[in-house]
């Protein structure tokens, strides 16, 4: 996309701080935390699956030992994202997404403002949910034990983890829908250079995209087609906020805190919405045929060998 120049001119970023303050209008003392999000979909367990359940029983005890993080991470996620966690595990090549590189410290889906690591809680919710379209399904085998300690460990695999904690961003309330504020919607799309990736339609087809597009590590990307739900966060308007807000790191799609107003990102996120026929809306607990179907196909393959 392209990024229109700030309130601080052209070109100009602000500090992670004044993006909160940009997309909240409280002081950074006075930020609270995110509304509680609806359960994301769940698959039925595997048979390897259900062998853990007497061990997860015996690590909720009280005096159970603690899993080990390296242990947990080895065994249930290597397997894509390599031993060392740089997404060049032994599927990695069956992907057409690519898993994510845990030593580079960025990830997509976050609550914090675009260049902020991610919250504990932002990493257990993408356990939990996975993110969509890609072979991350939901990791509904893992116990909360395990998933606390898998997040500790992952941590440790970059150094942008030894910074402050950033608070999370919270969503404003969500403005009535009306047609005046999709049509505002519609015009602030063009306004803030969206067809330039994902095309006038809001397809993925735009002018860049066509001519290929790239990651942070130099891997291809394809924009979102934004007709169609869930998008990698879900399919929660809230979630399409939180997109256009805090940006996708590592990938072209910025953070839009600098060019547009909280009560503006509404009117984006409600247009993107109204693109969106029946037809092209996958149920939220249904896996999508592709890459999640092979995601989830890997992940019992790999369960049946250990």
């Amino acid at each position: 996309m392209v990024l229109p120049p700030g309130p601080g001119g052209a070109g100009k970023r602000r500090s992670v701080g004044e993006r909160e303050s940009a997309l909240t209008g409280i002081p950074r003392g006075g930020i609270g935390s995110l509304r509680r999000r609806p359960r994301a979909r769940t698959r039925p367990l595997s048979a390897a699956c259900v062998g853990l359940v007497g061990f997860l029983a015996l690590a909720e005890a009280p005096g159970a030992q603690t899993p080990d993080g390296k242990h947990v991470y080895e065994r249930h996620c290597a397997v894509c994202h390599g031993l060392s966690g740089d997404g060049n595990g032994e599927a990695a090549a069956r992907l057409r997404t690519k898993p994510a590189d845990f030593t580079t410290g960025r990830y997509k889906l976050r609550s914090t403002v675009s260049g902020a690591p991610p919250t504990d809680e932002d990493l257990l919710r993408t356990l939990a949910r996975g993110v969509r379209g890609t072979a991350m399904v939901p990791q509904a085998h893992l116990g909360a034990p395990e998933q606390r300690v898998v997040v500790a460990y992952l941590k440790t695999l970059s150094p942008r983890f030894a910074g402050p904690v950033r608070p999370p961003v919270p969503v404003p309330t969500a403005p009535g829908v009306t047609p005046e504020l999709v049509a505002r919607g519609a015009r602030l799309y063009k306004a803030s250079g969206c067809p330039e990736c994902h095309g006038e339609g809001g397809k993925g087809d735009g002018p860049s995209a066509r001519k290929g597009m790239k990651d942070s590590r130099d891997l291809p990307i394809v924009p979102a087609d934004l007709t169609r739900r869930p998008l990698k966060r879900g399919s929660d308007t809230q979630e399409t906020w939180k997109s256009i807000a805090l940006g996708l790191d590592g990938t072209p799609m910025p953070s839009y805190a600098d060019a547009l107003e909280p009560g503006e990102i509404w009117a984006l996120a409600f247009f993107l919405e109204s693109l969106v026929t029946p037809d092209r809306r996958h149920p939220e607990d249904r896996l999508l045929p592709g890459e999640e179907a092979l995601g989830d196909q890997i992940e019992r393959e790999h369960q049946s060998r250990h």
